[in-house]
């Protein structure tokens, strides 16, 4: 990436903007219970940020956080509901950010299926990137 890109994003609503100034990690799809529940879906796409690298634009004060676990706040978009990103305790450095929310083209894809065993029934995971039951 140079030093002019930059990724954006925001929830759909428009109330929350942000932009990122670095790279984006691997992504890793969740198919945790929490993870569901937590977007609607039957899994979480994920990457980490940099929290040095992540901005926001607009509407900061639309966060809003839920301690889903002693580890983890979830923080989405007060007015629309829109998942942006989680904090976990053990990766202070980094944001998860859901990939769902940028409206930049990014070329990473998927890296690796996790906590498979609970994903649900109705689910299929139709490529070749690996699975893990748990994670690994």
């Amino acid at each position: 990436m140079t030093a002019q890109q930059k990724y954006l994003g925001g929830c759909l609503c428009g109330g929350i903007r942000y932009e990122i100034h670095g790279e984006i990690g691997e992504i890793i799809q969740c198919y945790c219970q929490r993870c569901r529940k937590s977007n609607g879906t039957a899994f979480a796409s994920n990457a980490p940020v940099k929290i040095a690298d992540f901005y926001f634009v607009s509407g900061e004060h639309l966060l809003k956080k839920f301690q889903s676990t002693p580890t983890t706040q979830r923080c989405f978009c007060s007015q629309c509901g829109s998942p942006i990103l989680s904090i976990k305790q053990d990766t202070p450095e980094h944001y998860r950010l859901r990939i769902g929310t940028l409206d930049s083209v990014i070329p990473n894809r998927p890296s690796m299926h996790i906590f498979v065993a609970d994903k649900a029934e109705w689910d299929q995971i139709c490529d070749d990137v690996p699975q893990y039951a748990q994670r690994p």
